[in-house]
């Protein structure tokens, strides 16, 4: 599958959605828009932000932080994530992540297969809110119905003391 040609998004362009694993999400790049290669977009989390611990059978994650810092769970160890900083959880590695200030993040996952969950998962964002209700179960309903993750278990942090669950 072909993509469409050259994608160009500017700052703030892109689908904008609430995802109830917690977070805004701009989209920079659909999977149809890159032919199935990929999805890209930004995360912008509240402090506190937390994943449950989960895994991308099908896809690699890759993390660029703009701003702000996340601590990363994988391998039993955890691992902080600054300004500029990048990780990669490679398919099918148990991982988990935390906002530990307000952060905006880059992901990309290649292949683009998980895009059905993320959209499942979230909803157009009617605001700039980055914080709101996460709903654990309904992301564990669409991984059920559209595959592209598993969760595994419960977020493996330790809340901070302000930080909402």
């Amino acid at each position: 599958m072909a993509g469409t040609g050259l994608i160009v998004r500017a700052a703030g362009e892109g689908e904008r959605r609430w995802f109830y694993g917690g977070g805004l999400h701009t989209w920079k790049a659909t999977a149809e828009e890159a032919g199935g290669a990929f999805l890209f977009f930004e995360d912008h989390m509240a402090a506190g932000k937390m994943t449950p611990f989960h895994a991308h059978p099908d896809a690699d994650e890759v993390f660029y932080v703009l701003d702000g810092e996340i601590v990363v769970h994988a391998d039993g160890a955890e691992h902080k994530i600054g300004e500029h900083g990048f990780a990669v959880a490679p398919r099918g590695l148990p991982h988990a992540f935390m906002a530990t200030a307000e952060t905006r993040l880059l992901c990309v996952q290649t292949p683009g297969t998980g895009q059905a969950f993320f959209r499942h998962a979230s909803e157009p964002a009617a605001s700039g809110r980055i914080d709101g209700p996460v709903d654990f179960a309904r992301v564990q309903a669409a991984a059920a119905e559209h595959g592209g993750v598993v969760l595994l278990g419960p977020p493996p942090f330790a809340a901070p003391p302000s930080a909402p669950r």
